[in-house]
């Protein structure tokens, strides 16, 4: 028997972006599109068939989401109800006493684990076992899965957890990794960190499907495969309609303003600034006649970019001579001669004698 399978998770359907560095109209459309990619993911559930669709966690965002919200999910499970639909609940989508989980009646196709310690759900049809728990707080500490193997070894085992295998002091249920090796399980659905990743080639995590700021760079998407006896494949599938990427650019003292943000405008290639989400950080020397108006920037490179934040890292490009003839004995001073020693031919030496005159420069000014 093969299982076909997805296992996603990490998608926090209604999360607000407020600690993100768009603006509201930006964080709506961000919004909507986490739905839209859901939907997608129950579609591909539809087109390859899948047997399960594994949930690890933070399905959606219980501080945001209504029961109206949770309705609209279950109505999408519903529409494959010959996948079985089985859900790890996390610490954003808690499974307390009052739990938007509890508050609808979920289609037969849906299954979720009750919390603070591990159960299992038999699947005879398929010959499964899937062994998993749900959060019913926002921090859990106890290592609740240190313990559990799989039990019977003619049947396939899958283990479902929302938790964090990297930290032993994690306050996000920790997992010992090598517990986990030896476990026993065909395949290990984890959820929780948000970079796609495989610790072993049966034990993986999902990633959000779609990311949600810029820490989560790189590729985002689901996990897909069959799940068998020794045979398991299970490979992750780009499936984020965006991607957030982090470019530095670098200038030098030479440059023109026009030519600064023109550099900024070619970080990428057009039809990628026009879909990807960006963060340009601007390095180095600039002439120190030139200002960079981020804001007139940042307006004009929207009309080509979907969506850009710039952060100018930049120094003006100072004449040395002239002020250390001004500042001659004092820090100012002697921090010139004692980088001009070092050596300004070296790059790195150069750009610290320009950050560091930027501060005492300003120093000087509030004094």
């Amino acid at each position: 028997m093969e299982i076909r399978c997805i296992h996603t998770g990490d998608i926090h359907l209604g999360m607000e972006f407020k600690s993100a560095s768009f603006d509201n109209k930006q964080a709506n459309t961000r919004r909507l599109e986490l739905w839209e990619t859901f939907n997608r993911i129950i579609d591909r559930c539809k087109q390859i068939k899948a047997h399960i669709l594994l949930i690890a966690g933070d399905l959606f965002e219980d501080e945001y989401c209504s029961v109206a919200d949770v309705k609209r999910i279950d109505s999408k499970f519903r529409e494959i109800s010959s996948t079985k639909v089985v859900i790890s609940a996390g610490n954003h989508d808690t499974l307390g006493r009052r739990s938007l989980y509890r508050l609808i009646n979920w289609g037969d196709n849906v299954h979720i684990f009750e919390p603070n310690r591990i159960t299992k759900l038999e699947f005879n049809d398929l010959n499964a076992t899937i062994w998993g728990l749900s959060w019913d707080k926002k921090l859990e500490r106890a290592n609740l899965v240190d313990n559990i193997k799989a039990e019977d070894t003619n049947k396939i085992n899958i283990l479902l957890v929302h938790g964090d295998v990297f930290n032993k002091e994690s306050e996000y249920l920790p997992i010992n990794r090598s517990a986990l090796l030896n476990s026993g399980f065909d395949y290990v659905a984890l959820g929780h960190i948000h970079k796609p990743q495989f610790i072993s080639s049966s034990i993986c995590y999902c990633g959000s499907p779609e990311p949600l700021d810029f820490g989560e760079t790189g590729s985002h998407g689901i996990m897909e495969g069959t799940i068998s006896k020794g045979k398991t494949k299970m490979a992750f599938v780009p499936f984020a309609k965006r991607e957030f990427i982090i470019k530095e650019i670098s200038i030098n003292e030479n440059m023109t303003y026009n030519e600064i943000v023109d550099k900024i405008k070619s970080i990428d290639d057009k039809e990628d600034i026009a879909l990807n989400l960006y963060r340009a950080i601007v390095t180095g020397t600039r002439d120190n006649q030139i200002s960079l108006n981020i804001k007139d920037i940042k307006e004009y490179l929207l009309r080509e970019f979907y969506y850009i934040d710039i952060i100018d890292n930049t120094v003006p490009d100072y004449d040395l001579k002239k002020l250390y003839k001004e500042n001659p004995n004092n820090i100012i001073g002697f921090f010139i001669k004692e980088m001009e020693r070092q050596g300004l031919d070296n790059e790195i030496v150069k750009n610290a004698l320009y950050y560091g005159l930027e501060v005492l420069l300003s120093e000087k000014v509030k004094k």
